[in-house]
C-alpha cells in the first residue's frame, strides 16, 4: 500500500496546485485541483450527515470519510485547511439544523466553530497520507479528532461516526472496544475506498486486489452482527418498566414553551391514565416509571401544588418514578426518585452540563448580542458522581439528555452496579419547527450506549422521540413527536461488565496516541523530504 508521496506536503507552490507526477506510478499521481476537490469535500460531508438520523442511511458514514481522502489527497497545507473546512460546514450545518430553533446565530455559531476546528485538523490528515498503510492512520485520525472535540472547547460529542450505526451490522463492535473502536473501522472502511479509487486503478491485477482489500476491510466491520456482545441468557431476570412522555403546550416561541406547571400536570395525568390502565389489566403494573428531564422546572420543595401534584400521579401508579426536576439553591438539573406515601428520596444530579445552555461562557458579553442569554440567567451547578438508584431488582442508572453522547460517563452508571440505565431528556426547544433531529440523534446515540453496556436503556423525552431500547440496540418501543404517550415493555436486568466497560477508554487512548505518532512521523518525513529537495545535487 504506497503512501502519497511525503514531497508532496510542501506547502511551496500555489494553493491546490498538483505537485509533478511521476507517470505510471500510481501512487504518484497527481491529486484533485482544487476546485474539483471542494465540490468532493461539500458530497463527503453531506453524505455523512445523511448518514445520521434523521435521513439515517447508515453506509454513507464510511462514503464521507472516502471523499475527504480523495479531496485532500495531494493538496498543499493550506489547501487542505480550506477542504476541511468545507467538508465541516456541509457537514455540521445541516446536521445541527435543529439549532435554529433557539437561533439562527446559534446554530450558525456552532456549525462554524466546529468546521473551523475540523478544518485545522484536516491538515493533520492530510499529512498522515504520506505514509506507508495511511488507511490506519486515517481511522486513528478520526477517533483522534472526535476525542478532542468530545472535550475541547466546549465539549460537544455530536457527529461521532459511530452514532450513525445504531441499527448497522457493524454496531457489534461498541460492545468490543466501544464508539471509538466502532468509528476507527467506519473511517478505516472509508480510507480503503477511497485507497481503492486512487491507487488500485493501475491495470486489472492491481484493480483485483485493491477490491479484494477493500471488501475485507468492509468484511471486518460488517462482522460486528456476528459478535456474541448480547450477554442474553435463558435465566436472565426481567422486570416491566414504563416512560411517561406528557407532552409540553406546542408553541411556536421558547417562551411559551416554558409552562412550568402545565408540563407537570401533563405528565401526572398521564401517569394516572396509566395507573387506570394497569387497575384494568390493560397494562402490567411498571416496577419503574421514568418521567423525563424538565417534567418539573419548579422545585416541588418550593411549590407545595407542584409536589402535590407529583405525590399523587406517584401514589395512582404505586410505583417508583424518576422525575426530571430542577431543584434550587443551587440550581440543579436532576433526576429525583419518588416512592409512594414517601415523596423523593434520592437524586442524581447532571454531570456534563450544555455549553451555552445550562452555563453561559462569555455571559456578559453575550448579553449585548442576545436577550435569549436572560432565558438562563444562573448558571447550573453540575453533580459530580454517578448515582445508582436502588429499589427490588432494579438498579437504575441515570443519565440526562446531553450527558447520553458522553461515553464515560454512561460507562460510570454501569460500572458502579447499574443493571438498567435510564436517559431524561426534554427535547421541544429543538422541535419547535418539527424538526426530528435532535432527538432521533440522540435516540441513536443511545441504541449505541446499550451495546456497549449491554444494558436496556429506557429514553423518556417531554415531547419525544421516547423509547425503550434492548441491550442489543434494538427499539422495543417509541413514539412519535408532540404527543402524549405511556410505553412499556419488560427489559433484563444485566449485571456483567462487556470488553468494552472493561476496557473503558483505553482504546480511543491508544488509538490517539499511535495516531499522534504517525504524525510527528509524518511531519518530520515532509520536513527531511524538504531539505533534500532544497540541496543541491540531491534529488
Amino acid at each position: 500500500m504506497q503512501p502519497i508521496p511525503e514531497g508532496s506536503t510542501a506547502g511551496l507552490a500555489t494553493v491546490g496546485q498538483a505537485a509533478p507526477a511521476s507517470a505510471g506510478t500510481p501512487g504518484n499521481r497527481a491529486g484533485l485541483r482544487l476546485r474539483w476537490a471542494l465540490p468532493a469535500a461539500v458530497a463527503g460531508g453531506v453524505a455523512l450527515a445523511c448518514a445520521f438520523p434523521p435521513v439515517g442511511i447508515w453506509p454513507l458514514a464510511a462514503l464521507g470519510p472516502a471523499l475527504l481522502v480523495i479531496a485532500l489527497y495531494r493538496q498543499r497545507l493550506r489547501g487542505s485547511f480550506v477542504i476541511g473546512l468545507v467538508f465541516g460546514l456541509a457537514f455540521f450545518v445541516p446536521l445541527l439544523s435543529w439549532l435554529v430553533n433557539v437561533a439562527w446565530y446559534a446554530w450558525a455559531a456552532l456549525a462554524i466553530a466546529e468546521a473551523v476546528i475540523f478544518g485545522l485538523l484536516a491538515v493533520g490528515q492530510r499529512l498522515l497520507l504520506g505514509l506507508p498503510g495511511w488507511p490506519l492512520a486515517v481511522g486513528g485520525w478520526w477517533v483522534a479528532a472526535e476525542a478532542m472535540r468530545s472535550r475541547w472547547p466546549y465539549a460537544f460529542p455530536w457527529g461521532r461516526l459511530a452514532m450513525s450505526q445504531a441499527g448497522a451490522p457493524t454496531a457489534g463492535w461498541a460492545a468490543v472496544g466501544g464508539p471509538p473502536l466502532l468509528s476507527f473501522l467506519v473511517a478505516v472502511t472509508g480510507a480503503m475506498l477511497a485507497w481503492l479509487v486512487l491507487y488500485a486503478m493501475n491495470g486489472r491485477r492491481r484493480l483485483a486486489l485493491g477490491a479484494l482489500a477493500t471488501a475485507a476491510t468492509a468484511g471486518v466491520a460488517l462482522a460486528g452482527a456476528l459478535l456474541p456482545v448480547d450477554g442474553a441468557g435463558s435465566a436472565q431476570r426481567t422486570v416491566p418498566v414504563a416512560a411517561v412522555q406528557g407532552d409540553v403546550p406546542h408553541a411556536r416561541s421558547l417562551p411559551d414553551l416554558l409552562r412550568a406547571s402545565t408540563v407537570t400536570d401533563n405528565h401526572a395525568a398521564a401517569t394516572r391514565a396509566l395507573a387506570a390502565e394497569v387497575a384494568s389489566g390493560a397494562r402490567p403494573a411498571p416496577d419503574m416509571v421514568i418521567w423525563p428531564e424538565n417534567s418539573t422546572d419548579l422545585d416541588p420543595r418550593e411549590y407545595p401544588a407542584i409536589y402535590a401534584t407529583i405525590a399523587r400521579a406517584v401514589a395512582a401508579i404505586n410505583r417508583p418514578v424518576l422525575v426530571g426536576a430542577l431543584l434550587e439553591n443551587p440550581l440543579r438539573n436532576t433526576g429525583q426518585l419518588w416512592l409512594p406515601r414517601r415523596g423523593p428520596v434520592a437524586i442524581y444530579v447532571k454531570r456534563q452540563l450544555v455549553p451555552f445552555g445550562e452555563y453561559i461562557p462569555f455571559r456578559s458579553l453575550l448579553a449585548r448580542i442576545t436577550p435569549l442569554v436572560n432565558l438562563q440567567p444562573v448558571n447550573f451547578t453540575p453533580g459530580h458522581r454517578a448515582v445508582v438508584f436502588r429499589q427490588g431488582a432494579i438498579r437504575l442508572g441515570d443519565v440526562i439528555c446531553y450527558e447520553v453522547g458522553f461515553d464515560g460517563l454512561v460507562r460510570s452508571e454501569v460500572t458502579a452496579g447499574a443493571n438498567l440505565l435510564a436517559v431524561q431528556s426534554n427535547d421541544a426547544t429543538f422541535e419547535v419547527d418539527g424538526q426530528s433531529g435532535e432527538s432521533t440523534q440522540q435516540v441513536a446515540m443511545a441504541r449505541i450506549d446499550a451495546i456497549t453496556s449491554d444494558r436496556a436503556i429506557v429514553y423518556a423525552s417531554t415531547t419525544g422521540e421516547s423509547a425503550i431500547i434492548a441491550p442489543d440496540g434494538a427499539v422495543l418501543a417509541r413514539t412519535g413527536l408532540w404527543q402524549r404517550a405511556v410505553l412499556d415493555a419488560r427489559v433484563p436486568l444485566r449485571s456483567g461488565l462487556t470488553l468494552a466497560d472493561r476496557l473503558a477508554d483505553w482504546p480511543e487512548g491508544v488509538l490517539t496516541a499511535l495516531t499522534i505518532l504517525a504524525l510527528a512521523w509524518a511531519i518530520a518525513r515532509a520536513v527531511a523530504g524538504t531539505r533534500r529537495r532544497g540541496t543541491p545535487g540531491t534529488t
